[in-house]
């Protein structure tokens, strides 16, 4: 009865193309370039944040881990709270210039964009 049990899925198949579920193969791999090749934009906005202002921080080419550690490193340098959400860094309130030096000695190519 154990031995029926073993397998990961009780799924019946006729014809499969790709054998077994390689979800994990299959999935895009989120690229990792080095900082200096990245562009990134440094934006204060506060649009659909019912007035308040955050800056948003796009352009990452990095994984999710990559991410929370400078997203880390921003909310202790701008003493703040901040999330990480698709791909793109909000700080709360408006830190634009601060930002703006910190990636830049961390090796980023940033910029500010917008007013």
């Amino acid at each position: 009865m154990s031995s029926s049990n073993s397998h990961s899925s009780d799924k019946r198949y006729a014809y499969r193309e790709f054998g077994d579920d390689n979800s994990a193969a299959t999935a895009r791999p989120t690229p990792e370039l080095p900082p200096k090749q990245q562009n990134i934009r440094i934006q204060a906005t506060r649009a659909g944040r019912k007035g308040k202002t955050v800056t948003v921080i796009t352009g990452f080419q990095a994984k999710p881990e990559t991410l929370t550690d400078l997203v880390k490193k921003l909310k202790t340098q701008c003493g703040t709270g901040g999330t990480v959400k698709d791909n793109e860094i909000e700080i709360q309130g408006d830190h634009k210039q601060k930002i703006l030096e910190i990636l830049t000695n961390l090796g980023y190519k940033a910029k500010i964009s917008g007013g």
